[in-house]
């Protein structure tokens, strides 16, 4: 049969990958999927450039165009890649490309993540399917995972290191103690991030993954606006340090879970057991645990970005798309794992509904009664403490860092806590707070 024929948009780092593992394994991909995947154009804002780019891999008759749209929609096009990133004109793009009949392979988490909904009911009006593999963790097949391999579970929770930037600055802090600002610009030097590092460090990249991951595990409409996003700026070497004595790990997660009454959908920087296989995850690796009924825990590890990972998963797309194409459009894997018709209208908790545990950090006047005054104030609130640990005052000093582990509670009665703690004239600090699981 005539190879499938598809349209990179975008000749950045993924589509390099692309280019090279389709030339690399041409042969194995038609044995799995059945026909040949042939690039039968590229669109790219500077051809010449994108061609010196994508390399000898890239057969030199394969045209490069700058018209992103007339690609999109052209009559012999069968699959569009959407490999630009941002929301537009990619989002312009990939419904012109669904208008057009078009399957389209995106590894777009932040498209995904604010049009999904959008992009999803035009597909399924269409006829076409719409795949996103690389959109969440890189080369680990997680959607395949959660969307397939688990399809028997009920899906209980999520939680995954799902940025690799973040996860390797909070390696270096821990390994190498280093200060945020200092693990940052080694970041940088190595090419873990970007010289804008905003939507990393600041949680909001994990944030477009969570919403994906939510989405597929609950059966539930993408709504990345009801996320509660932290990121890892505030943290502190000393937060590191404390967390270690403690037997915990700190490392910036996705967390989702299902508790009946709504679902949780919060990043945020969390303690973990330092016993738990995810919390050892270290440098720009990614890690994803899903827990399910009746499998229990399962663990899914791998590189997170990158060129060829990445396109490690776009080109399973791929496979899967040149596999279905002809199908049934109703005998299809749906986008989000669940029949259009059946979704849940669970709500999304806000954050201060949540339950977790805590750790806090307080800056206090080292003189008597302030414990007192601080375990009265959670036992107000009825906040139940786990663990302490109060550091003695060097010598001359007249402040010390108590640190205090609690047992779930409300996020609410937390903060009303925070806020009276705050206020004693025996706390010289802004209060450090970080959410505690033990993902079990």
């Amino acid at each position: 049969m005539k190879p499938l024929q598809i349209a990179l948009l975008g000749a950045g780092t993924v589509a390099s990958g692309v280019v090279q593992v389709l030339a690399r394994n041409r042969e194995e991909l038609q044995r799995r999927a059945g026909r040949g995947i042939a690039i039968a154009a590229i669109a790219a804002r500077n051809p010449d450039k994108a061609r010196a780019a994508l390399g000898d891999a890239l057969p030199i008759t394969t045209a490069i165009t700058t018209d992103f749209m007339a690609l999109a929609t052209r009559p012999d096009i069968d699959i569009v890649v959407e490999l630009m990133g941002g929301i537009s004109p990619a989002r312009e793009l990939v419904l012109a490309a669904i208008g057009a009949g078009k399957h389209v392979v995106t590894a777009n988490k932040a498209l995904l993540a604010l049009h999904g909904n959008e992009i999803f009911a035009a597909a399924q009006s269409r006829g076409v399917m719409v795949d996103f593999e690389a959109a969440v963790a890189g080369g680990i097949p997680i959607i395949k995972a959660v969307r397939e391999g688990l399809a028997g579970n009920r899906i209980e929770w999520v939680a995954g290191i799902i940025n690799g930037t973040t996860n390797f600055i909070l390696s270096e802090m821990r390994d190498k103690g280093m200060d945020f600002a200092t693990a940052l610009k080694q970041a940088q030097a190595l090419g873990y991030a970007e010289a804008d590092p905003t939507f990393d460090i600041e949680g909001v990249d994990a944030a477009h993954k969570a919403t994906i991951l939510c989405a597929i595990a609950f059966g539930v409409p993408v709504q990345f606006d009801r996320a509660y996003v932290e990121g890892i700026t505030a943290l502190q070497a000393a937060d590191i340090r404390y967390a270690e004595q403690l037997g915990y790990r700190i490392k910036l997660l996705g967390i989702t879970k299902n508790t009946g009454a709504g679902i949780e959908l919060r990043v945020h920087p969390t303690l973990i057991p330092a016993t738990r296989l995810i919390a050892n995850v270290e440098g720009a690796m990614n890690a994803v645990v899903v827990q399910g009924d009746a499998v229990g825990p399962t663990l899914y590890y791998g590189k997170g970005a990158g060129s060829e990972p990445t396109a490690s998963a776009v080109i399973a797309d791929l496979v899967d798309v040149t596999r279905l194409h002809t199908a049934d459009p109703e005998h299809r894997v749906p986008h989000l794992a669940f029949q259009p018709d059946a979704m849940s209208d669970l709500p999304i908790l806000p954050m201060d509904q949540v339950v977790t545990a805590y750790y806090l950090r307080l800056r206090v006047a080292d003189q008597t009664g302030v414990l007192a005054d601080l375990t009265r104030i959670l036992a107000d609130e009825g906040i139940s403490i786990d663990g302490l640990i109060q550091r003695e005052a060097g010598e001359g000093e007249r402040q010390t860092d108590l640190i205090i582990l609690t047992h779930d509670t409300v996020e609410a009665r937390m903060n009303a806590a925070i806020s009276r703690m705050q206020a004693l004239p025996s706390v010289h600090a802004p209060i450090v707070r970080i959410r505690k699981e033990e993902l079990r």
